[in-house]
């Protein structure tokens, strides 16, 4: 039921058939333990990174496979219902770091960070969120002072996926002349991580704040033009939304195939529970909402390949995928009963992972501001 459309190429068959033979033989067999563990999960993306997924999207002349955004969307995909915590890490880390160092980074900051961030030696986080600064991001109160030879930076970032495991932070700070983007590698002075957020899902994909006291960022560490970094971080989040919503697609996917083959093998009052009007309604309802969101998903994908503007598509693709998988996950616990409650068969987990989905990458209540908006323009 993944993704079966004649309309993928030869070669976009055989990359999602290779990623979902590593999702099934390396990262389903983990997920459990390490979302009971909260262990970061470093053989997984090592596993992936052999394969190119850290890099899906960026060139290969900088260390990545180019993919294009249909085929990366339906990676995610598998990658999410195998397990959603490494999808998201992978997500940020091929997300919104090298989409900015290869759009507005130098020659020598693509060789020097975005390489290893590509081939997977290294890992990216992207630090945007405060304390006090999130859906209105343009509130962030992280300096960023002019100093000889470059900044030094000060503030709090919240909600940062991998802080403490990612060797480079792309930060947001305000500047004399605006918002702007540093790299900061990890084992810069004044940089320090907070306590390990304990979080109702994706408990291996962990998050820290990360915190700046005094941290000097070298002018050449500067990432495009001071001033320009939130509309630099602004032009990469449509791609990012559709990436959610790709983990929302394979999150409820997942959930959607225990479902039924529970239905398929429980027995009540003498038949199969799949026969019952009550289930076999609702798997049919759970059916028709992946099959929807997921041609969403592909429809704002398609698009981005076409170099359109997909502001609206992929606003909506997050919105209804994302809630999408709330509903599947919730709906897949029911079918299970007692047994959906359980750890055993892996939905409570898909439910716990789905929420957050309606919240990260721009609240549910943020895309339809989008949308609306979008509407008019």
């Amino acid at each position: 039921m993944a993704w079966e459309t004649p309309e993928l190429t030869p070669e976009q068959r055989l990359v999602l058939e290779t990623a979902r033979r590593v999702a099934e033989e390396v990262l389903w067999p983990l997920a459990p333990e390490y979302d009971r563990t909260g262990e970061y999960p470093w053989p997984q993306l090592r596993a992936l990174a052999e394969l190119g997924f850290l890099g899906m999207t960026t060139p290969e002349e900088w260390g990545g496979v180019g993919l294009d955004s249909v085929t990366w969307a339906l990676v995610l995909e598998e990658i999410a219902a195998a397990d959603p915590s490494v999808a998201v890490i992978v997500s940020v880390t091929s997300g919104l770091p090298q989409y900015l160092l290869f759009h507005y980074g130098t020659d020598e900051q693509r060789r020097r960070y975005l390489l290893p961030l590509a081939r997977g030696e290294w890992i990216g986080a992207f630090c945007l969120t405060e304390p006090e600064s999130g859906s209105d991001a343009a509130s962030l109160r992280t300096r960023a002072e002019r100093v000889r030879g470059g900044y030094l930076l000060s503030g709090v970032k919240s909600w940062i996926t991998s802080a403490g495991q990612a060797q480079l932070y792309v930060v947001m700070a305000r500047t004399e002349k605006g918002i702007s983007a540093f790299l900061v590698e990890k084992d810069t002075p004044g940089l320090s991580f907070g306590a390990l957020e304990e979080k109702m899902g994706l408990h291996a994909a962990q998050t820290r704040e990360v915190r700046l006291e005094g941290v000097f960022v070298p002018e050449e560490n500067l990432l495009g033009e001071e001033g320009k970094g939130l509309r630099y971080a602004l032009s990469g989040l449509d791609s990012g939304r559709v990436g959610v919503a790709a983990q929302a697609v394979g999150i409820a996917r997942a959930a959607f195939e225990i479902a039924k083959r529970y239905a398929d093998e429980r027995v009540q009052f003498g038949q199969k529970i799949r026969t019952f009007q009550g289930v076999g309604f609702r798997l049919a309802d759970m059916h028709v909402r992946i099959q929807a969101a997921r041609a969403l998903v592909l429809e704002a994908a398609r698009k981005k390949d076409r170099k359109e503007r997909f502001t609206l598509e992929a606003s909506t693709a997050k919105l209804f995928a994302s809630e999408t998988a709330v509903e599947v996950t919730r709906w897949a616990v029911q079918i299970l009963g007692g047994y959906g409650y359980s750890r055993e068969y892996r939905v409570e987990r898909y439910y716990r992972d789905a929420k957050v989905t309606e919240i990260y990458e721009g609240t549910s209540e943020i895309q339809r501001l989008i949308i609306a908006r979008e509407l008019y323009s």
